[in-house]
Formats: structure tokens, sequence, C-alpha cells
């Protein structure tokens, strides 16, 4: 009967172990969950860039305003008639 008892308990620790420590244990799945979830926050981000972006791109395609926006503000671009006026603000020391 003692040895049964010495049995039982051996593999009572051996599964506490691995319930603990090992392959599979509550501590590693704590750090994959951690990992799930930094991973989803990234995706989510990413996913609202693409948003950002993809609306920019239909923009781009559809209407005119954008691109005309572009051309001034990205290459300075003047329409034909309009006069640019350049304003310079000197500070003083």
């Amino acid at each position: 009967m003692r040895w049964l008892l010495v049995i039982f308990t051996l593999l009572f620790l051996i599964l506490q172990y691995r319930l603990w420590v090992g392959d599979g244990s509550m501590a590693q799945r704590q750090v994959l969950q951690h990992k799930v979830n930094m991973q989803q926050e990234e995706n989510e981000a990413l996913r609202e860039r693409n948003n950002i972006l993809a609306s920019e791109v239909n923009d781009l395609k559809n209407g005119l305003e954008s691109v005309e926006e572009r051309a001034r503000t990205d290459l300075g671009m003047v329409k034909e008639g309009e006069t640019f006026y350049m304003v310079v603000d000197k500070e003083q020391k």
C-alpha cells in the first residue's frame, strides 16, 4: 500500500510540474496570450492605417479635388489666372 501512495504522489508531482512549468503550462499560456493581445493591437492600428490609405486612393482615383490639393501643397502649383502670394514671417531676436 505504501508503494502505491509513493507512486501516486510522484505522479501527482509530475503532473503539477507540467501544469505550472512544463510544455503547455499556465505560464507559457499567459505569455502566449500576452503576445496575442499585442499582435491584435498592432493589427488594429495597421487596419486603421489601411483604411485611411484606401480612402486616399479612392479619393485620388475618383475626385479631382484631392489631386488638385496634392498639386498645390506638395508641388506648389497654382491654377491659371491665380496670383500666388508668399508671406514671410521674420522673427526678431
